[in-house]
């Protein structure tokens, strides 16, 4: 269990105005001295370079989007260009990121924007959304951090941050419902400081008030918080996957992938299986492997043309 120093001392009520001015009040002026600094954090960003960034953020720490981002831009700086790149230069592009999927609904986006936005990112929540890859986080992002609007933005981070602080939370991984966090993420941010606002969160999310092991004794909420020092630790379980020998799908999906990045041609399926999968291979795995490239074949990552595979142009 965490620290119980200071656990029985009272906290605010959210409920009344002056609790909301105090948590601003903090996390403002805390922001102000603290922010992190990335490339994409700039007061007026390029809502494509924000689309980008946030697309590459899903899932993938910003130490790597920081190094990845700049080379990226400089293959498609503009969405037109993004808009125009086939699949085998997108997947060669994000190499290192991971979740290869995320780059295709990228360049889809492009697409979608220069054909149906005329190569404008669109600055509503409904157009945003129509667009593909696009969910609530990635609109209500680009919403305020792009365009200044003045709304919700809620990420596993922020959720995290806005339950603990709202109520004293039993574990680590314990969460407030959505319904009832939306109403508490409404009523906190300051008006006119959206962006501002829920990147501080994020931070604090990030340093402090992480997902195992948070710091309560050096956060910035530590006196505003329900659940500080009182937390009992847990790893959540994660959700069953499609696996072989152990390695989830998606990881021997990404091995092909990175194989095929290397080889810029086409390698027999033989070749590309004894490459990625351990010695010796049966014919069990002779047919896992079929079925594996098969999806990437779906998900028009690759092609087979007379058992050789070749990342889809």
């Amino acid at each position: 269990m965490l620290r119980l120093e200071n656990a029985s001392r009272m906290k605010p009520d959210y409920t009344q105005q002056p609790a909301i001015q105090q948590l601003r009040k903090t996390v403002t002026a805390w922001y102000k001295r603290n922010a992190r600094t990335f490339s994409w954090r700039v007061a007026n960003p390029d809502p494509y370079i924000v689309l980008v960034s946030e697309t590459m953020l899903q899932q993938t720490q910003t130490s790597r989007v920081t190094e990845k981002l700049p080379q990226f831009l400089a293959l498609f700086p503009d969405v037109y260009e993004l808009a125009q790149a086939n699949n085998a230069t997108i997947l060669r592009a994000w190499q290192g990121m991971g979740y290869n999927s995320r780059a295709l609904r990228l360049r889809d986006c492009a697409k979608a924007i220069v054909t149906e936005h005329s190569g404008t990112v669109p600055n509503t929540y409904q157009q945003l959304r129509t667009l593909p890859g696009i969910g609530d986080y990635t609109a209500s992002a680009i919403l305020s951090f792009a365009y200044h609007k003045q709304c919700v933005v809620l990420d596993v981070n922020i959720r995290r941050v806005y339950s603990r602080v709202m109520q004293p939370m039993p574990t680590t991984i314990s969460t407030v419902a959505d319904s009832e966090l939306r109403e508490f993420a409404e009523s906190v941010f300051p008006p006119k400081q959206s962006s501002a606002w829920h990147q501080a969160i994020m931070d604090i999310g990030a340093l402090y008030c992480t997902a195992r092991s948070p710091k309560c004794a050096e956060c910035p909420l530590r006196t505003l918080c329900a659940s500080a020092y009182s937390m009992q630790e847990a790893v959540r379980v994660k959700k069953a996957e499609p696996q072989h020998k152990g390695i989830p799908n998606r990881i021997w999906r990404g091995k092909v992938v990175e194989y095929l990045r290397q080889t810029h041609k086409a390698v027999h399926s033989n070749d590309v299986l004894a490459h990625v999968h351990p010695q010796p291979i049966t014919k069990q795995d002779e047919h896992w492997f079929e079925t594996l490239l098969q999806t990437l074949v779906r998900d028009s990552m690759i092609t087979i043309n007379a058992n050789h595979i070749g990342l889809k142009e």
